[in-house]
């Protein structure tokens, strides 16, 4: 990418970044739905992926809109990417408890990536007077922290509580 001129710069940089983010994330997501333990972790994982995907879609077509055509890759997401794998998937946990706990954090770790991302872009949005982005925007933040708080209280409920149990036994 070369030096920003203006916030039209950023925001279309803002939106490659948030591209090949998603795009990574819904590549790992699934891997970590078929390492899950619990079957409700299983099914939010897996419903997760289609709204990485959706917003995806969203994101390209906001570029489309700007007559952008291309993505940047992400560093930031390839590196929570990496953690993914090597923290949950590659780590040889054999407890499924601790195992999901483990998906869990790794999980969320992407989501507050996003949050931040997509609340960047929907900011650059509303200053730059494209309401329609901003709207857009602001639901797949909303998305997000939605996802992200139900990951929280299905953690909270059941997931750490099996993993703790095990620790105390």
């Amino acid at each position: 990418m070369s030096a920003p001129k203006d916030l039209n710069d950023l925001y279309a940089h803002e939106l490659q970044d948030l591209w090949s983010a998603n795009e990574q994330m819904s590549e790992v997501v699934p891997k970590l739905a078929d390492a899950a333990g619990d079957q409700k972790l299983k099914d939010r994982l897996t419903k997760a992926v289609k709204g990485i995907d959706a917003n995806t879609e969203m994101v390209k077509q906001l570029l489309a809109d700007m007559d952008e055509q291309s993505k940047e890759h992400c560093k930031g997401m390839e590196g929570l990417v990496k953690e993914a794998k090597k923290h949950a998937l590659e780590a040889g946990i054999d407890d499924k408890d601790v195992r999901d706990v483990a998906i869990i954090a790794q999980y969320q770790r992407m989501c507050h990536y996003g949050i931040c991302g997509f609340g960047t872009a929907k900011a650059f949005a509303e200053a730059l007077g494209r309401k329609e982005d901003m709207a857009k925007l602001d639901g797949a933040t909303e998305g997000i922290y939605d996802a992200d708080k139900n990951m929280s209280d299905l953690a909270e409920r059941s997931v750490n509580l099996h993993a703790k149990n095990k620790a105390n036994a």
